[in-house]
């Protein structure tokens, strides 16, 4: 399976709506990864963000990325005491 790498940013400052635009395929993650940290340390604002996506395919990797995820309620927890 291939690997993803977007560039990710919100729509006015609203973190539920994202534009996901990709950057690259890899065959490796090494490679993902090398070229999504330059891609980082060149980057001027935190308007937007890179991430890799380790997907069977494009859509596959931007629903995982659109996913809404639950906070582990471990770590929930342990914040709370």
């Amino acid at each position: 399976m291939p690997y993803y790498l977007f560039k990710i940013s919100s729509r006015d400052s609203i973190d539920l709506v994202k534009d996901l635009e990709l950057v690259e395929v890899f065959e490796a993650f090494r490679d993902a990864k090398i070229e999504a940290k330059k891609l980082r340390s060149e980057q001027d604002d935190d308007d937007f963000s890179y991430k890799v996506m380790f997907a069977d395919n494009q859509l596959s990797a931007e629903e995982q990325l659109l996913e809404k995820r639950e906070k582990d309620r471990k770590s929930t927890r342990l914040n709370s005491s």
